[in-house]
Order: structure tokens, then C-alpha cells, then sequence
């Protein structure tokens, strides 16, 4: 039988708990995964402010289990039109050009709603609304491949991502992914499209590349990565989304994304940051990405590079498989499927 429905009072709004017992992750079991647990990790951490920070005006897609992390998932983009009143939309375009209304996050409140649905993942647009086509920040996703792991996605962005942030006078703030990646956020100024955006990433990308000593790649093809850190720069495409700082993840022991500080990042281990512990390490010193976007960027000098890369030779990378081929963008075919590239080297 259900446990019966409460009511929680969310910074002077009453949100529905409805099921708060129903086991949401059956390895922590009820002493620490039930949907009670989840739904009021979010509250503590929404009204903490780091989580209200991170959605803030973000169109944001849920990734909801409803029946816990080993039932079915459910990616939500578009927001029902039955909901609270204090639940407000945001338009936004598609790839295909399709329009639809978001969940535009306004509050603690709005963030509890959400968890209520049975959401574990919030996926924030790198935009705010009203304008939805002009990113305010850059992200890195280091994606750890086969043979390698987190400690090899740390060494990347330790050794050769921040150093080449510093001689480029940009400043990123790196998180967890709540798994074996790694993400860093490059606060923007408004001004450049998803295109431009996404071109600035790829520069970027290929810059750590070539400094990594062949230990990461922007390889998009898997058959072509080898067990080296591959730097997702389709993250910075439009509706591409990257788990929100503060999201609990579909693993286990319900991991979350977690901002860290630099000086941290050598000694954090994914694990250790759970929606059991992390409103305490909230508590004792704070959210390193609380300051993120009192500076924002220009795209100048990564665009300027991009440039260079174009001028010998180096041309677009390929979209993602769901989008419409874009200008400039090559063969979106896998290289040992490619005749073409057969019959030529062969």
C-alpha cells in the first residue's frame, strides 16, 4: 500500500510529496533511498540556494523515474500544461526548429515540484530565458572511455586544461558528473550563438588534445577514441544538456554532480559525494560555483583559434546523429562505414 501523500512547505510555497516512502534506490533501501530521501535532498539543497542557482532561469529538461531508478525513464522536455501555478514555462527551438514550452526554474519550490514527478536529474539549457539562443557558458565534458576513469579525466583538466584556461585569461569551475566524468563551466557573456559557441568548445577541445600527450581526443566516432579522455564538445550544441551542479544521478548509492574547487578535484572521489553527504559539505564550506557568474567572457580568443584551425585545414566536427546536417559539417558517417574513405585509401 502507498504511504499517504504530505504536503511540504518549500520557502512559503506547499508543494504535494505524494508516495514519500516508495523505494527509489533499492540499494540504499529505506534507510536512505526512498523517494522521502530524494525529494527532500532537493528542498535542503534548493533552499541552501546551490541547486536554485545552477536552474535559475535555465529551460531545463527532467530525467524522471518514477518508479525509482530501476523502472522505466522517462526524459521530459516539453512541461505539462496541469501544473501549479507557481510553475512557469520558457519557449525554446529545437534542432529540427520545432518550438515547445520548458520548465523555466524560478524557485526552491519549482525544483521540489519537479523531484516530486519522480525527477533524479535536472538538464539545464546553457542558456537563461527569455533568450534562449545565446549561451552564458562553455562546457567541457571529459568523458572518460573504456581503460580509462575519473583519476584520467582529472589529470586532464588539472594538467592541461586549466593551465591553457590561465594563458588564455578565461576561468573555468569544474564539477563531478556523478559518475566517472568530469565537467568545467566557462562562464560567457551572452553575445554568440550555439554555432559559435559550439565552434569556440571544438577549439578548445583541440587545443587539450594536442597538449594531452595522446591521452585525450575529439574523436567523434567511437571506433576512433582508444582509451583516452574524449572531450564531448557536442555539449556546447543547442538542446544538448549536461547533468545540473546538484543533480543526483541514476547510480546506486545516488551519486550527485558536485562543484568542487580546484584544489579539491585531486583528492574528491565521485563516490563520496551522495545526496546523504552533500548538504553537509554544502554546509561546511560552501558552493564553489556560488561566484560563477559575477565574471563573464568573451569567445574572442578561442573564436581567433578556431580561425587558425580552419586556415590549416581543420574544418567542422560532426553534430549529433538526431540533428539536421548543418553547414560545414562533414560526413556524418562512421569512418570503417565510409566507402568513400575506403576506396581512397585503398
Amino acid at each position: 500500500m502507498a504511504s499517504p501523500a504530505e504536503e511540504l512547505d518549500v520557502d512559503g510555497i506547499a508543494v504535494r510529496l505524494s508516495s514519500p516512502d516508495k523505494i527509489y534506490y533499492p540499494q540504499l533501501g529505506e534507510d536512505g533511498g526512498t523517494k522521502r530521501h530524494l525529494v527532500e535532498y532537493y528542498r535542503t539543497v534548493a533552499l541552501q540556494g546551490a541547486a536554485l542557482r545552477a536552474l535559475r532561469d535555465r529551460p531545463t529538461h527532467l530525467q524522471r523515474f518514477p518508479d525509482g531508478i530501476e523502472g522505466e525513464e522517462v526524459y521530459q522536455k516539453r512541461l505539462p500544461a496541469k501544473r501549479p501555478e507557481h510553475v512557469e514555462s520558457c519557449e525554446v527551438t529545437f534542432p529540427s526548429g520545432r518550438k515547445a514550452d520548458v520548465l523555466r526554474v524560478r524557485s526552491a519550490a519549482n525544483i521540489v515540484w519537479a523531484a516530486n514527478l519522480g525527477t533524479v536529474t535536472f538538464h539545464p539549457w546553457a542558456v537563461r530565458c527569455p533568450d534562449t539562443d545565446h549561451p552564458d557558458e562553455l562546457r567541457i565534458d571529459l568523458d572518460p572511455q573504456p581503460g580509462t576513469g575519473f583519476d584520467e579525466a582529472v589529470a586532464i583538466a588539472d594538467e592541461v586544461l586549466r593551465p591553457l584556461l590561465d594563458e588564455l585569461g578565461l576561468e573555468g569551475f569544474p564539477k563531478t558528473s556523478g559518475g566517472r566524468g568530469l565537467h568545467v563551466y566557462i562562464p560567457l557573456e551572452a553575445r554568440w550563438d550555439f554555432v559559435e559557441v559550439r565552434h569556440a568548445g571544438i577549439a578548445l577541445a583541440r587545443e587539450v588534445e594536442r597538449r594531452s600527450a595522446d591521452r585525450a581526443t575529439t574523436a567523434w566516432w567511437k571506433e576512433e577514441r582508444g582509451e583516452r579522455i574524449f572531450i564531448d564538445f557536442n555539449q556546447n550544441a543547442r538542446d544538448r544538456t549536461i547533468a545540473a551542479a546538484y543533480s543526483a544521478r541514476k547510480t546506486p548509492i545516488a551519486t550527485v554532480s558536485t562543484p568542487v574547487t580546484w584544489d579539491e578535484l585531486r583528492d574528491v572521489h565521485p563516490d563520496d559525494c551522495t545526496i546523504a553527504t552533500v548538504p553537509g559539505l554544502l554546509a561546511d564550506r560552501g558552493d564553489p560555483m556560488e561566484a560563477m557568474h559575477d565574471k563573464a567572457f568573451a569567445l574572442d580568443v578561442l573564436l581567433e583559434m578556431w580561425e587558425k584551425d580552419l586556415a590549416a585545414g581543420l574544418g567542422d566536427l560532426p553534430y549529433p546523429p538526431n540533428y539536421p546536417k548543418m553547414p560545414g559539417e562533414p560526413k556524418r558517417v562512421q569512418p570503417s562505414k565510409d566507402r568513400d574513405r575506403k576506396n581512397k585509401d585503398g
